[in-house]
């Protein structure tokens, strides 16, 4: 089935001729530095073709890297500059290496501002070509989703506010304490995402996400907790982590924090099959005596039924909800 056209609501629009499929690479000169963009197209290049007959010419000084050409360091012995000696022919390999090495050491041009960004800088896209990435970058996804936000009815924002104010009361006492120098410790001090480098001491600059959402009922723990800058923190949100996070993220951040990685890298979410529904429920149900009960009620039924958590409640909290 082909895929339905979309209405541009915004304003803000796309730049025609860019395929948005498409992979580039990009590499430094080795002789004056100047970065340079390949266009590669929907067909990833392997790596060892690329050393076996890459000859990428740098735009700026014509200088062709192959692995046929000596290497132009003066300040290297001769004998390893040489293309046919090993040392020359390991530095080539490595060179092309770091360039295709898998999907995300390629870039990707964004067809809202146009600029051929690293694959990190775009948001997963399930089947969107080899990087499955979107077609534009975070920076103008942000800028889009400001101007759709505001087209979503009052009612949209309110019950999508609802569900994940629900979802967290009803895991709250599942979280754990979360010892905030461990957490920097196990991340040595930085963003996990950006790499940016954070202080503990400036707590408006940093959060602690949940890898696996509060939305889908996971609580925060040890195992669950990221540290992320304020920014990509906002960012993650409540997206489940396979759609934030590549792939070798979601390797490393199991390894950092001892989580399933089965589990972080499934495509779609999935609810907490863990969780003790009806200790939640008995949770959620002790309000304050000004609180409207017959409301938070008819929401917290209407999540478990969205959630298909019915018939994990006990035979008293159903009958007690009206199910």
């Amino acid at each position: 089935m082909a895929r339905r056209q979309t209405k541009n609501r915004t304003g803000i629009p796309r730049i025609e001729g860019i395929p948005v499929h498409d992979a580039w690479v990009t590499f430094a000169c080795v002789k004056c530095n100047t970065r340079n963009f390949i266009h590669i197209g929907r067909e990833l290049i392997a790596t060892d073709d690329a050393f076996e007959t890459g000859e990428w010419v740098c735009e700026a000084c014509g200088f062709i890297h192959s692995r046929e050409t000596d290497l132009p360091f003066d300040s290297w012995p001769r004998d390893i500059c040489d293309s046919k000696r090993v040392a020359a022919g390991r530095f080539w390999r490595a060179f092309f290496r770091s360039a295709t090495e898998g999907p995300e050491s390629y870039w990707k041009q964004c067809n809202t501002c146009g600029r051929i960004l690293p694959f990190n800088d775009f948001s997963r896209h399930q089947g969107w070509g080899p990087l499955e990435r979107q077609m534009e970058c975070r920076a103008c996804k942000a800028a889009i989703n400001a101007k759709l936000n505001p087209k979503r009815t009052r009612q949209q924002l309110h019950e999508a506010s609802v569900r994940r104010r629900i979802a967290d009361l009803l895991v709250e006492g599942e979280n754990e304490r979360i010892d905030e120098s461990d957490l920097f410790q196990r991340f040595d001090s930085k963003c996990f995402k950006t790499g940016r480098t954070l202080k503990r001491t400036q707590r408006s600059t940093w959060a602690i996400d949940h890898i696996l959402p509060s939305k889908y009922l996971y609580p925060l723990t040890v195992a669950n907790a990221a540290l992320l800058s304020r920014e990509a923190n906002e960012n993650k949100r409540d997206r489940w982590p396979s759609e934030f996070y590549t792939n070798s993220e979601l390797q490393r951040l199991a390894n950092i924090t001892g989580a399933n990685l089965s589990l972080l890298s499934r495509p779609k979410p999935i609810i907490n099959s863990k969780i003790d529904v009806d200790a939640c429920v008995e949770r959620f149900l002790k309000v304050r005596e000004q609180s409207n009960l017959h409301k938070r009620i008819v929401q917290l039924k209407q999540l478990l039924g969205n959630y298909r958590l019915v018939n994990r409640l006990s035979t008293e909290n159903r009958k007690l909800l009206g199910f």
